[in-house]
């Protein structure tokens, strides 16, 4: 269970990416029954660093609490930020001794720099990942993920998408009860998954000639259970189908399919989380219509069969 958190911030440290962690498991919520953690920011010697928008940031310790947290953040540092070799030999350890490793838009360089990104699954935002793959070669760089999970290692892509991945990493330790309640605390989309395209247009106005996706969008969350169509839902969205299947993508970054099909596995692991329904009737709630249908997506999105998530996460609880 995920208990402590330590951040490490160099100089020239991003000010929202820190702000990002600060938010989701440095922000006291256990009056409202939210997880509570020890939360620390790191430098390497214990003092101060200037962050890039030129305040200067006083630490809560140096890197002690990095050797026994639970998980291990690094926010993004402008280019060319030295990384000195007791932060990186302590990302190490963290990684020997099996802690999570989250990192934020170019933070992933700073894991690569100490080694614990080769032969992994990694991103970083979009503007970087050449880079990213350039100097780290033996790295799995994904181009265009929100984030990437690899066992305990999580890396993001620039911004927003560091909170999907903060919130993805809540929901894998605490629950999507939990997960999705802190997004609504935070004004954030419950979840988006991580191999979502980064590539997003911007979302079309809201005028009479192009109206928003939001109110079909919010039509799908209360009927995930219902069989529907692209045809349907674009009648709904008062657009020809080809033209709601480009207004979909524009404004979500995928496909209405995909769309859809990532919230009814959100639905399933929370049904198999705080039910005891049986995997039938998880299938059924969700809209997959058969165990079969909910073990396939299921499998591809998560990693694991519906039974073994069950089993895993009431385990996890008890620990």
């Amino acid at each position: 269970m995920l208990r402590s958190v330590a951040v490490i911030a160099m100089d020239h440290v991003a000010a929202f990416e820190l702000g990002v962690l600060a938010e989701v498991f440095g922000t006291d919520r256990t009056a409202d029954g939210f997880p509570g953690y020890r939360f620390d920011v790191c430098t390497a010697d214990g003092g101060a660093v200037r962050s890039r928008s030129g305040f200067l940031l006083t630490p809560t310790a140096g890197l002690g609490p990095v050797e026994d947290a639970d998980l291990v953040a690094v926010p993004a540092h402008a280019d060319g930020t030295p990384v000195p070799e007791p932060v990186l030999a302590a990302l190490r350890r963290a990684a020997d001794r099996g802690a999570w490793l989250l990192s934020v838009c170019a933070g992933a360089f700073v894991l690569g720099e100490a080694g614990v990104l080769d032969g992994r699954d990694c991103t970083t935002h979009w503007r970087y990942t050449d880079e990213l793959q350039q100097r780290f070669p033996a790295a799995r760089v994904q181009c265009d993920s929100l984030y990437v999970q690899d066992d305990r290692l999580l890396t993001s892509a620039g911004t927003a998408a560091g909170i999907d991945a903060c919130l993805h990493l809540v929901r894998q330790e605490h629950g999507s009860a939990v997960a999705t309640r802190l997004a609504r605390r935070m004004v954030v989309p419950p979840h988006r998954d991580g191999g979502q395209s980064q590539y997003v247009e911007a979302p079309i106005p809201k005028a009479p000639e192009a109206p928003t996706l939001e109110p079909v969008l919010e039509w799908l969350m209360g009927h995930l259970r219902r069989q529907v169509t692209v045809d349907e839902l674009a009648a709904r969205a008062g657009m020809a189908p080809r033209t709601f299947a480009r207004r979909f993508r524009a404004e979500t970054g995928t496909t209405p399919h995909d769309w859809v099909t990532n919230q009814r596995v959100l639905l399933a692991r929370h049904l198999l989380e705080d039910t005891s329904l049986s995997v039938e009737g998880v299938a059924e709630q969700a809209g997959f219509g058969d165990a079969a249908a909910l073990r396939h997506h299921f499998t591809r999105r998560v990693g694991t069969t519906p039974l073994a998530y069950r089993t895993t996460f009431r385990d996890r609880q008890t620990t």
